[in-house]
């Protein structure tokens, strides 16, 4: 039945950046869809509140791990963790990063290094030890990035050069290593998101821009974190065992015109 190829019953699943927002509905889909999930975040107290949450609605294991992406020794500390806790890696979800916005001529090195230390080297750090993981095991697996619309448009009227080529070397890097893995059977695939309504996007500065955006937006919305569900469950599960290197855009239609 194709609807059992869907199923997630009997892995383990790391969702880094899930304490909230986007990363939230990516660790509730795939706990809704049967796997044990750690979430990695930087956010503790909300990662372990959002972890007890998603245990009791679904009934899945479902625990919380601190992680800084920016530091390697705590990426790397992260997955000592979760192998003791749950002994095999089979789907792991890249979503840790934040957006900033600023001129280009008024960007400041200090800015550009933060943003891409935790957008795309971050991604790299987990993406490189998820790789090492599931090439030891054997059994393949699956590696999704989260990237962004912004890889493919000029957002307008916000000024953000630096989260633009982040999420575009999100996109090259996950190509990349879709083709380095395909040999182990470990598939690297990469979501990106139109605007979507997360805590981040609801801040009073940014939410002014709301209709600037939906009028931009075939679908005459903003997509709900929720809309992100299925691509992750899909991109995890069996039926996408021939997908890879991938970039799955959820954007209403935005960067259609």
């Amino acid at each position: 039945m194709i609807l059992d190829r869907f199923r997630l019953e009997g892995k383990n699943a790391l969702v880094v950046g899930a304490a909230r927002g986007i990363g939230k509905a990516y660790a509730q889909a795939l706990a809704e869809a049967g796997a044990n999930v750690v979430i990695g975040d930087i956010l503790k107290n909300e990662a372990q509140k959002t972890a007890d949450e998603l245990a009791k609605t679904t009934g899945r294991k479902v625990i919380s791990i601190y992680v800084d992406v920016r530091d390697t020794s705590s990426v790397k500390k992260m997955f000592d963790e979760y192998l003791q806790e749950m002994g095999e890696l089979n789907i792991a979800v890249n979503n840790a990063g934040i957006a900033t916005n600023a001129p280009a001529e008024e960007l400041t090195e200090e800015m550009w290094d933060e943003l891409m230390a935790i957008n795309l080297r971050g991604i790299f750090l987990c993406c490189r030890e998820e790789g090492q993981i599931m090439i030891k095991q054997g059994k393949g697996g699956a590696i999704i990035n989260t990237a962004s619309m912004s890889a493919r448009i000029v957002n307008y009227p916000q000024k953000q050069a630096h989260y633009n080529a982040s999420k575009a070397g999100v996109v090259m890097l996950t190509k990349a290593l879709a083709v380095e893995w395909a040999e182990y059977n470990i598939r690297v695939n990469a979501i990106s998101p139109g605007y979507t309504l997360t805590e981040m996007n609801l801040r009073p500065e940014v939410e002014k821009l709301h209709p600037h955006w939906i009028e931009r937006t075939p679908m005459k919305r903003l997509a709900d974190p929720e809309d992100m569900m299925g691509a992750v469950v899909f991109l995890a599960s069996e039926t996408a065992s021939f997908i890879t290197g991938h970039e799955l855009v959820i954007d209403g239609g935005f960067t259609l015109w």
